[in-house]
Parts: structure tokens; sequence; C-alpha cells
């Protein structure tokens, strides 16, 4: 069994404590960071490493953005893909190499944080938002070409399904719900036929959300998308066993906006 999460940590620098009682308490074989907001040489490679997670592929940048893997399982990395053509770290790709039983050997796994798109649904008013469709329409030409069992992780910052907002109806103009990008983000899924694993094992319409706001008092209010995911090829997610969000992350002092999604596989 392989166990892998995805978290949007906002700030791994600033919230290490939190990503070490994450995975004390809830121990992934993996753990893809997004938006850890600092360079290679800043991210806390020790305070991981100490946990066992040893292995680790980084592609930071400063201040801004960021992805990281790291795993109790050796890995290699084998890309960066700069989909927003623009010199931004919003992705790495790993192949595991396996536990010493060979559990997981041979997984490719793309971590990726794609952009938010800022506030204007309108690629003329806000080329933000021009921005983050064309990064997904590469991601799309990417797909295609696709081979091999994968797994993509992370922010996608797009909530697809009506239930994956609190307000389905409030929400069709607000940058992250929009038709368009709904419809640009299925076009990437169609693409290599990807499993929505968050959908599999939590079938809509059951509640299902991983961010909320700052601005709002998140538990009173409720008011979540479901802007992460976890994406698997349809041969392995044929092997998937278990998907769960870990919601308590949200309660704990001075939290991410984001909390952390976990799969299980029978690798």
């Amino acid at each position: 069994m392989v166990s892998i999460a995805s978290w949007n940590i906002n700030s791994v620098r600033l919230r290490i404590d939190q990503v070490v009682r994450m995975l004390s308490e809830q121990a992934p074989d993996v753990l893809c960071l997004q938006e850890i907001k600092c360079q290679e040489a800043q991210f806390p490679t020790e305070s991981l490493a100490q946990l066992g997670y040893v292995h680790q592929a980084v592609h930071g940048q400063k201040g801004y953005h960021g992805v990281a893997t790291v795993s109790r399982i050796p890995l290699r990395e084998i890309s960066r893909n700069d989909w927003q053509d623009n010199g931004e770290a919003r992705h790495v790709g790993v192949e595991l190499l396996g536990t010493k039983a060979g559990e997981g050997a041979g997984l490719v796994l793309e971590n990726v944080y794609i952009p938010a798109g800022g506030d204007i649904p309108d690629r003329d008013a806000n080329p933000k938002f021009g921005q983050k469709l064309d990064f997904i329409e590469r991601m799309t030409r990417w797909a295609e070409k696709l081979d091999r069992p994968t797994l993509i992780v992370g922010d996608f910052n797009v909530a697809p399904l009506e239930c994956d907002v609190y307000d389905h109806k409030a929400l069709l103009k607000v940058v992250s719900h929009t038709p368009i990008e709904v419809e640009t983000l299925e076009r990437f899924r169609q693409a290599h036929g990807w499993v929505d694993l968050g959908r599999q094992f939590i079938p809509a319409p059951q509640r299902n959300y991983s961010w909320w706001s700052y601005r709002s008092y998140w538990r009173q209010k409720d008011q979540g998308r479901r802007l992460d995911h976890m994406w698997a090829s349809p041969a392995l997610a044929g092997q998937a066993v278990s998907h769960r969000f870990v919601e308590e992350t949200r309660r704990w002092d001075s939290p991410s906006d984001h909390v952390p999604l976990i799969t299980e596989f029978a690798l």
C-alpha cells in the first residue's frame, strides 16, 4: 500500500510545524506541496528528512508559487514543465523508484499549482485570467501524449462541479467556477481520460471542499470550494483504495486556507 498526500501549504517555512504535525498524524508515504513560497535553498529539507522524508524534489522561487514533493520512498525527478511559459515554478514531476518490496515502483507523480487567475474572468481586462486558461491548455496538449500510468495532484484552482462550491449560481461569475474555466479543465480531463479520485470516493453531490477563504469565518458559513484535486490515469485509478480530505488542519492556528488530500493505492 502506498499513500500520497497533496497540500497547498501557503508558505512552507511559515507552516513547517503544521507540515510536521500532519505528517506525524497522517503518515503518508509521499507529500506533494504547492505554494511553498521559497527558493530551493530555503526549503526546510532537514525538518522533513528527520521524519523520514529524505527523498525530495523541490522546484522553488523567491517569495511566490513553488512546488515540492517529499517522500519516504526513493524517487527521481523527471520534469519541470513551464506551462505558464513565464518561468514561474509551478510544476515538478517525479517517478517513484519503489520500496524495498517494490511497492510504488514506476508510478509517475505530477505535482502542479495552476494559477489562480486574478479576480476578473475576462482575459482582455485581466491578463492573469488568460494565463490561467493558457496554462491548462498547455497541460492538455501534454496530457494527450501521456503513455504511462500517472497521478496528477495539486491546487488546480478550479471547482469543476456545481456541488464543488457552496453556491453554484452565486459563483458562476467568480474566478475558479466560471463556465469557461470548467470547460477548459474538462478538456484537460478528457485528453487523458483522467479519473477524479475525489469524486470516485466521495461521489457528487456530497460535500467535498478543500479551500475556504480567509475572508469569512469558515466553520460558521462553510463557504468552501473544491479547488484541490488528485486525478489518476484510468489503470491507476483502479488501484486506488481510499481517499480523504484532512479538514482538521483548517482549525489549527494560522492555518493554510487549503486542507490536505490523501489517497491510498494498492500498488
